[in-house]
């Protein structure tokens, strides 16, 4: 087992620039940190290339971590590498999920554009929790690799595919193939409730300002909105997203 004692030490410095899109693509690392994410990296362990624990941590005893690279460091050099005010003692680089094929995927999400990171991780978790297949990140929308996605997601992004790629692109391939596809909009809308659940569906969820861009909408098979019956404006996309794929789904 490695120790670094030092916060100058390469290793450390190289791990902090970690929480930078910028060196997570040059590298296809990401860093995640806290209890709870790591157990959930830890069922999908080919994922984890380095596990560093804190000196004056005592690390849970059901952890299966047979096979698993560790570092320990001192409580200093972790508080270095940490985004978070309170660090919990454990942390780990994580390799990129590997290359995955939505081809096949049936029951598929597609976001667009969605920027804000507690938001694009609360859509993985609930994403996840329905059981939809897969992912797919269209440009505009942040990194699902950021810390603060990662934490959102609770760590279902270790538990489904996700990919980045051309929304137009792949809605080509779900209409080729025969798969509904609904957007999110008001202006030429249904309530979802006109929708029937089933196997499968594409659904596209959009900024959190702008929602689904036209030339997606153009393309649907239908687009859906979830009527408001309070006086709030609109839903958060997170929830809004929540609604549609738990109506969606047989």
């Amino acid at each position: 087992m490695d120790r670094i004692e030092s916060v100058k030490n390469q290793k450390v410095k190289q791990w902090k620039k970690l929480h930078t899109k910028k060196e997570r693509e040059n590298t296809g690392t990401f860093i995640i940190e806290g209890l709870h994410l790591v157990e959930e990296a830890l069922k999908n362990k080919e994922m984890i290339k380095t596990l560093i624990v804190s000196e004056d941590l005592n690390l849970p005893y059901d952890w299966d971590v047979d096979n698993v690279s560790m570092t320990l460091v001192t409580s200093d050099v972790m508080k270095a590498i940490s985004d978070t005010e309170t660090p919990q003692g454990v942390a780990a680089i994580c390799e990129f999920q590997k290359t995955h094929s939505p081809q096949s995927w049936s029951k598929v999400l597609l976001v667009d554009s969605v920027q804000d990171p507690g938001n694009l991780g609360t859509i993985i978790r609930t994403a996840d929790a329905a059981g939809i297949d897969g992912i797919i990140l269209g440009e505009g929308t942040v990194d699902h690799y950021n810390s603060k996605v990662i934490r959102s997601s609770q760590g279902s992004l270790f538990h489904l595919p996700i990919v980045k790629g051309s929304l137009q692109e792949w809605v080509d391939v779900y209409k080729k193939n025969q798969v509904p596809i609904y957007g999110t909009s008001l202006q030429n809308g249904v309530s979802y409730k006109e929708v029937t659940s089933a196997d499968r569906f594409c659904l596209i969820m959009g900024n959190e300002g702008s929602g689904v861009k036209k030339e997606l909408l153009n393309q649907t098979t239908k687009n859906l909105f979830i009527p408001i019956h309070g006086g709030a404006e609109s839903l958060n996309v997170a929830i809004a997203t929540g609604i549609l794929l738990y109506h969606l789904r047989k």
